[in-house]
């Protein structure tokens, strides 16, 4: 990758080269061996004892049985510092692995909850006794870790908690009080990190352990799916908590819940990743052998369709994960202070937070295309796989809730378009320019839609076009926050739309670059499936952007016909068509991986 930094945001003001990002093909062979482990270890251990992981009366055993099995292997210490007897690898190594583990949606829950929100807090923002004490144990399974945030009347209004942390009159304690709900992984945590207000004001982070007097939990919620997962309330009645757990600053906690959400949706969208691709595989056995009307269901165009639009899905989100993931990795390299400093565990988060825009937008977008792939791997399944013993009947039910952990799709949708808009305001990044130089483009009529030279030459343009669509979409609301600053976050379905814009660059640029990429590296003759998949992704999302901002542009005109025509003939200036046959493209897509039965770009 180029070691120049883009900022969060910035795919929707400027072009990107093939050097700037991070693609899957770019992980070397020790990277690849390590992310099989997790891979072969889920299959080989986890799949196998699904139903004693789903039965409430043996999960919590099955779990902290496989979860220390799992640190034995070393994949709960990628992100633990060297120093604290952990692997400190990279974010790409942990998204990596993240990816391979998540075949089963009870333990992908387990794994996830344990490695990012159950320890990364006390790896960024733990002091070096806090580390030393619990890094090491969290590392190898040996204490397993959970994350308390929501409580029944405050999910994603975290920040209106009401459990409340009072220090004793000495000094030595914290007394807490108050009921966490929707408690991952409590039936067997160890240690959990907390969240209070300090006085019944100032939101602050705590380091509990499970067996500290006044700690206890509820019982098991009996959810729609992701059943094998331990689920309960933790309930702080007077809970002792020694002064020295506390847990960064007082007052801070919002820092760290914000921050550790980031990493959550991240490895949440390669969860949802690593969910597609076992689906597909699973689905496109199951269609090689069922038969209707004398033949396997594979050959029945809608089926293939259905395969074609997995495959689609799943490049692009790999697409879009490791691009956001290398980002966040090439920033954190270029961390000048060594690691030893006190200042960098700070200056890393910070790294992270810089892509919270990208990190929201993979949590939406892998969330829904898992939706989609298993709604359509039911389908395949027919009669099938509303029956339990069939593979993607709890598949389709464990992949609901992926739209409402690590903040629901809706508050994701609300973060993308205002944080880059306070970017703006805030003078981290330059909106404004690129939005006057389109307004001057399209009033001179002068911008160029001829196709590129070479391969993918109508699908880089498509891009360009995309890009100038989408602020377009961005730039006419923003005219109207001059002068209301508050217009577009008075009216959330204008967000809503503007992130679904943002979304369909992202997806579009990101798949285009990691296929040129692949080019550059393998030559046009071997990347015949990346390309087909290329082509269809940036036509569909291109027609898909034209679509929202047009319903952008008629809900800021607010009835102004004047105005709406203003925006239609800029609309009319970018517009850019061209024919493109997807359904003959679909059909090549599905024959090559009913061919493999597999998620296979070869």
């Amino acid at each position: 990758m180029s070691e120049e930094l883009k900022k969060g945001g910035a795919f929707v003001l400027e072009a990107s080269e093939t050097k700037d990002v991070f693609t899957y093909e770019d992980f070397d062979e020790e990277a690849m061996m390590f992310g099989k482990t997790a891979y072969d270890f889920v299959t080989n251990e986890v799949l196998t004892r699904k139903e004693e992981i789903e039965a409430d009366d043996t999960k919590v055993a099955a779990h902290s049985e496989l979860m220390k099995k799992a640190g034995e292997l070393g994949l709960l210490m990628v992100e633990v510092p060297e120093e604290y007897e952990g692997l400190g690898q990279g974010l790409n190594q942990a998204m990596l692995v993240a990816e391979n583990y998540s075949k089963n949606g009870s333990f992908t829950t387990s794994m996830m909850c344990h490695t990012g929100i159950g320890s990364l807090p006390i790896v960024y923002y733990g002091n070096e006794e806090q580390k030393a004490k619990y890094l090491p144990k969290l590392a190898t399974g040996e204490w397993l870790g959970a994350y308390a945030l929501t409580e029944e009347g405050f999910g994603s209004d975290a920040l209106g908690s009401k459990t409340k942390a009072v220090l004793s009159e000495d000094g030595k304690f914290w007394t807490l009080n108050g009921t966490k709900q929707f408690i991952t992984n409590a039936g067997f945590a160890d240690v959990y990190t907390v969240y209070a207000k300090v006085d019944g004001e100032k939101f602050t982070g705590f380091i509990v352990d499970a067996n500290s007097p006044g700690v206890s939990t509820g019982p098991e919620e009996h959810k729609m799916g992701i059943k094998g997962s331990s689920t309960r309330q933790l309930i702080l009645d007077d809970a002792k908590i020694p002064a020295e757990n506390l847990l960064g600053e007082i007052g801070k906690g919002h820092k760290i819940a914000l921050n550790i959400l980031n990493i959550g949706r991240l490895k949440l969208g390669l969860g949802s990743l690593g969910a597609c691709k076992e689906h597909l595989k699973n689905t496109l056995q199951y269609a090689s052998e069922r038969k209707q009307f004398g033949t396997t269901i594979n050959n029945f165009q809608m089926t293939q369709r259905k395969f074609a639009d997995m495959v689609t899905e799943i490049f692009a989100v790999e697409a879009m994960a490791y691009r956001t993931s290398g980002m966040i990795e090439t920033a954190i390299e270029q961390i000048d202070v060594a690691k030893d400093d006190p200042t960098y565990p700070g200056r890393k988060i910070g790294c992270v937070e810089e892509y919270a825009i990208e990190a929201a937008m993979l949590k939406v977008y892998g969330s829904e295309a898992l939706a989609r792939v298993v709604d359509d791997a039911v389908q395949v399944f027919g009669g099938y796989g509303f029956i339990e013993e069939y593979p993607v009947c709890g598949a389709y039910r464990d992949a609901r809730i992926n739209r409402i952990f690590e903040g629901t799709n809706e508050v994701n949708r609300m973060l993308m378009p205002g944080t880059l808009m306070r970017k703006a305001m805030g003078g981290q990044v330059d909106l404004m320019t690129p939005i006057t130089n389109l307004m001057g483009e399209i009033k001179d009529n002068s911008i160029n839609k001829d196709a590129k030279e070479g391969v993918l030459g109508k699908e880089a343009t498509a891009v360009e076009m995309l890009r100038r669509w989408a602020l377009l979409g961005l730039g006419v609301p923003a005219q109207k926050s001059m002068a209301d600053p508050k217009y577009m976050m008075k009216n959330q379905i204008l967000l809503e739309l503007t992130a679904d814009i943002m979304m369909d660059l992202y997806a579009a640029e990101s798949t285009y670059l990691r296929t040129m990429k692949m080019i550059e590296s393998k030559g046009e003759e071997k990347c015949a499936v990346p390309i087909m998949i290329t082509e269809v992704v940036v036509y569909e999302k291109l027609r898909h952007a034209m679509e929202l901002v047009r319903q952008v542009c008629a809900n800021c005109s607010e009835g102004d016909n004047d105005a709406f025509a203003k925006n239609e003939k800029a609309m009319e200036r970018l517009t850019y068509s061209y024919g493109l046959d997807t359904m003959t493209l679909k059909a090549n897509l599905a024959k090559h991986v009913i061919e493999r039965e597999d998620y296979n770009l070869e």
